[in-house]
C-alpha cells in the first residue's frame, strides 16, 4: 500500500536522537546503492547507536587514529564517513589512514579544508570509496578540488553555508554536496534550497541528553 510505512520499535529503544524531519526534503546522495539524506556529526558511540540518521560523519579535532575509526565502524549500525586528516596530518599518512578506513568498512573519507589538491588526486588513485572535502569559505578552490577528482563537498560555512553552496552550484550543477544545516528548520531548509543534497546534523551532547533525563526523574519524585 502506497503511503503505509510500518514502524517497528521497542520499549527499550524509543529514546533516540532524531534528525529534523525537514531533512527528508533533500534529494539525497546515493553511495553504492545506499540513499543518504541525513548525516549525524558525531564520534560518540552511544549516540551513533541510537539515532535515525542515515549515516555518520566521524571527524574529530585530533590526529586521526586507525583504532578510533576501527572502533566507530565496528560499533555503528549504519554507514560511516571517516576523517583522515588533510591539515596537520597529510600526505602519505592521510593516504594510509584512508586505505585503512576503506578496508575496515568505511563508506567514505573526509578531508579537512587545508588539504592540498595533490592529496585528493592521490586518494582517488588508491581508494575506491568517495573522497569528501570540507569547504568553509566562498574563497576555497572549488574548481581545483573538482579537477583533482573530489566526489563530495562538505560545506560548513556557518551563516554563509547557503552562499557557499550556491557558488559551488554555479560551478558544477551536479556535484554531491553535504551541508551543515544548523539547529532550526529555517537554516536547514535554506541549505537544501541552495542546492545541498544531504544535511549533516550535530546532535546534543551526552551531557545535555542526560540533563533532560535527570530532570524528568527528579520531577517524578
Amino acid at each position: 500500500m502506497a503511503g503505509n510505512i510500518p514502524v517497528f520499535g521497542s520499549r527499550l529503544r524509543n529514546n533516540i536522537v532524531s534528525v529534523p524531519e525537514i531533512i527528508s526534503k533533500c534529494s539525497g546522495i546515493k553511495v553504492f546503492g545506499q540513499a543518504i539524506k541525513s548525516f549525524l556529526f558525531s564520534t560518540d558511540v552511544a549516540i551513533i547507536r541510537n539515532t535515525n540518521a542515515n549515516a555518520i560523519i566521524a571527524v574529530y579535532p585530533f590526529t586521526p587514529q586507525p583504532v578510533i575509526s576501527n572502533a566507530l565502524i565496528l560499533a555503528a549500525d549504519k554507514p560511516i564517513f571517516c576523517g583522515v586528516g588533510g591539515g596537520l596530518t597529510t600526505g602519505v599518512r592521510s593516504l594510509e589512514l584512508a586505505i585503512h578506513a576503506e578496508f575496515q568498512g568505511a563508506l567514505g573519507v573526509v578531508l579537512n579544508k587545508p588539504t592540498p589538491n595533490s592529496l585528493i588526486q592521490l586518494l582517488k588513485e588508491k581508494i575506491d570509496i568517495p573522497v569528501t572535502i570540507t569547504v568553509v569559505s566562498e574563497n576555497d578552490d572549488i574548481r581545483g578540488r573538482l579537477k583533482a577528482g573530489v566526489d563530495i563537498f562538505n560545506v560548513s560555512g556557518a551563516g554563509k553555508t547557503a552562499e557557499i553552496i550556491k557558488r559551488i552550484r554555479d560551478i558544477d550543477a551536479d556535484v554531491a554536496i553535504i551541508a551543515t544545516g544548523g539547529k532550526t528548520d529555517e537554516t536547514i531548509f535554506s541549505a537544501i534550497e541552495a542546492g545541498a543534497n544531504a544535511i549533516s546534523y550535530t546532535p546534543p551532547s551526552t551531557g545535555e541528553l542526560f540533563k533532560e533525563i535527570m530532570e524528568k526523574y527528579r520531577s517524578e519524585e
